[in-house]
């Protein structure tokens, strides 16, 4: 796999308010990588991944997305450069039905690229059956694999997943693991995901970073992901 950085980050510091969250975050992610960002509750990864968005404004630090600093571009314009955002808790459109949901990941993504509609019905069937259903009305593993889907549909560079497992049962966690090793195998997709199931981290992961109070302490490689190391960071 090509070591090319889609991902590069540099000293990132936030806070909320006057209270300091991030602590000076470093972590590249390659090329087609499947990375997982890991650690208790209430260490910063969600920080983290509102920061690379641009929901959070970081006060220090760069973030380079295919070499560019997009630091000071707003969500939109993320976007546009091509990241795709799975936020904790789903979030998607409730009163916008399935079909719709996806339009307005295909506008988000901009002009540029491939839409894939198609390919997101195909990734997930049971989308494609409630197409016409609102999104407010589906249980919660179809809309969080809506919610996936409209982060794909505009074929990004680079996915962000915030605890993609999260409240699902076990059969759509299934389902969204094979999903997330398809699109990068297929599409080379770069992905970079928090995650608390143990099970989720072993399945798509090929290396985690480590966090703890605000900054990456830790760098677990290919091949050293196993159930014993963990969970010795999850402290399950």
């Amino acid at each position: 796999m090509s070591t090319e950085p889609v991902l590069d980050v540099r000293e990132l510091r936030a806070s909320y308010g006057a209270t300091p969250i991030l602590q000076g975050v470093d972590l590249q992610v390659g090329k087609g990588e499947i990375v997982a960002l890991i650690g208790r509750n209430g260490v910063g990864k969600t920080t983290t991944m509102r920061c690379l968005v641009g929901q959070l404004r970081a006060t220090a630090g760069s973030v380079r997305l295919l070499g560019r600093d997009i630091a000071t571009l707003s969500s939109d314009a993320r976007a546009r450069r091509g990241i795709g955002y799975v936020p904790q808790g789903r979030e998607v459109f409730p009163r916008m039905t399935v079909a719709e949901n996806l339009l307005v990941g295909e506008l988000i993504g901009g002009p540029k690229g491939v839409k894939q509609p198609e390919l997101v019905y195909q990734y997930f069937p049971r989308l494609a059956e409630r197409r016409n259903q609102l999104a407010g009305t589906m249980s919660g593993g179809e809309q969080q694999q809506l919610a996936i889907g409209r982060a794909l549909v505009g074929n990004p560079a680079l996915m962000l997943l915030d605890e993609p497992s999260e409240g699902i049962q076990p059969s759509i966690v299934q389902l969204i693991c094979e999903v997330l090793r398809t699109i990068r195998r297929d599409l080379g997709t770069t992905i970079l995901f928090v995650e608390q199931n143990m099970d989720t981290i072993l399945d798509v992961a090929e290396r985690a970073y480590v966090m703890e109070k605000g900054r990456v302490v830790g760098r677990i490689g290919a091949g050293e992901l196993d159930a014993d190391t963990v969970r010795r960071h999850l402290m399950i």
